[in-house]
């Protein structure tokens, strides 16, 4: 049994990496970013909320994060352990976090800015929610999906001015996560400009 915690910054692949441990342990991935994005698409209440403030380069609240969260940890495929990428995203919800389930392993992949407003800056993704990106895993013809022939796009949060605005609230909010994690012996740092094989590999270990 593990439960996992994935932080980074945007773009740093720890959702690349949660995807290949799911695999691999059968644990399921909780990402925060495909609910929020699902309740979007939606429209409801709070996916308005949602995208408003993703728009902007924003986080979104705890209002709307919290309680999503906690209930999808009750369903019986999380009962062996669990990966969560995009959450925790504060001190509040960490602490909150180890009370209703507390986390064994946390895992940081640092990139530097420079590298991560590249990196997301050439994504591309399909309203089927496959994902490209124009440098490391293109499409076999530009700007159409290999799955379904749709036509791919920029998201608003992927272009540059917004990038450095979100990066800019990650080092804000979230950074303290990380001197948290480490008091309770549960962080391992990893670099992320390394291949993904060997950042999985040093992840697998620990595990």
């Amino acid at each position: 049994m593990a439960n996992i915690v994935m932080l980074g910054p945007p773009g740093c692949g720890k959702g690349t990496q949660a995807e290949k441990l799911s695999k691999e342990f059968g644990f399921p991935q909780i990402s925060t970013g495909n609910i929020l994005r699902h309740a979007i698409e939606v429209g409801t209440k709070y996916g308005l909320k949602a995208k408003a403030a993703m728009d902007c380069g924003e986080l979104v609240s705890d209002e709307v994060v919290d309680g999503i969260i906690e209930e999808r940890l009750t369903h019986d495929d999380c009962k062996n352990g669990f990966i969560l990428d995009g959450f925790p995203r504060d001190l509040t919800q960490a602490q909150a976090l180890e009370g209703f389930a507390p986390i064994d392993f946390v895992f940081e992949i640092r990139v530097n800015d420079e590298v991560l407003i590249e990196r997301l800056g050439e994504r591309r993704v399909c309203d089927c929610g496959h994902t490209y990106h124009n440098k490391f895993n293109p499409p076999k013809f530009a700007g159409v999906c290999n799955e379904c022939g749709g036509k791919l796009y920029q998201r608003d949060d992927d272009k540059k001015e917004t990038i450095k605005h979100r990066l800019e609230v990650y080092h804000q909010n979230t950074e303290p996560l990380i001197e948290f994690y480490r008091k309770l012996g549960k962080l391992t740092e990893i670099g992320g400009s390394q291949d993904l094989d060997s950042i999985y590999s040093e992840i697998r270990g620990c595990i």
